[in-house]
């Protein structure tokens, strides 16, 4: 349909369901969660149908995809998805006040450096004792790559933008750490990607 604004992405069809089982594991049943990055709106979309106690607020910076995000929710007849919010987290301008969770997909790579730096501040600001930061995607550890498949990844990534990349799991973990961040729970996911998991001391 013409007027249909819903975006498909690929990936997220093939990693919708394995990422809101292992996420589904650590949710309140009640609370507002914050998803940084929507983008098509696929994932928070598909986590919330199955959280009807939790309200949703996805976010971000381009307009197509929060009308994506929007067109997506009214699809499945969400009434615990919020309309989809601007928010750039290297600002950080229109953060909510307070929330139970962060949850932020494929984000941290295809976005400076700086985006993560305010997605920590943000999520340690918004985040009460306990509250919980994940983040999913491809990292390096131990100062290397963990595939083949994600070396030419970050590759291509750094070829489109210097200031993308994959990024080291010891430094996002030690940034959450000045941040008020417990150490991560780190579970290894599909086509080499991990589930990361900050909860806020």
């Amino acid at each position: 349909m013409t007027n249909d604004a819903r975006r498909y992405a690929p990936s997220a069809a093939r990693n919708r369901d394995v990422i809101r089982a292992t996420l589904s594991r650590h949710l309140p049943v009640r609370g507002q969660v914050l998803e940084v990055a929507s983008g098509s709106g696929e994932h928070i979309t598909h986590i919330a149908s199955a959280h009807p106690g939790l309200m949703f607020q996805p976010s971000d910076p381009d307009p197509d995809a929060r009308a994506s995000v929007d067109a997506w929710s009214r699809h499945l007849g969400l009434r615990n998805v919020a309309p989809a919010i601007a928010l750039d987290m290297t600002t950080g301008v229109g953060l909510p006040q307070r929330v139970e969770v962060t949850i932020c997909i494929n984000m941290i790579h295809i976005a400076p450096w700086a985006a993560t730096v305010g997605l920590m501040h943000g999520a340690a600001t918004m985040l009460s004792t306990g509250g919980l930061l994940y983040l999913y995607g491809p990292y390096r550890q131990g100062n290397a790559h963990t595939a083949a498949s994600n070396a030419a990844f970050d590759a291509d990534l750094r070829a489109r933008n210097p200031e993308w990349g994959v990024r080291d799991l010891e430094a996002v973990g030690a940034l959450a750490q000045l941040h008020g961040f417990a150490p991560p729970i780190v579970q290894t996911m599909p086509a080499n990607n991990l589930s990361v998991m900050f909860r806020r001391r």
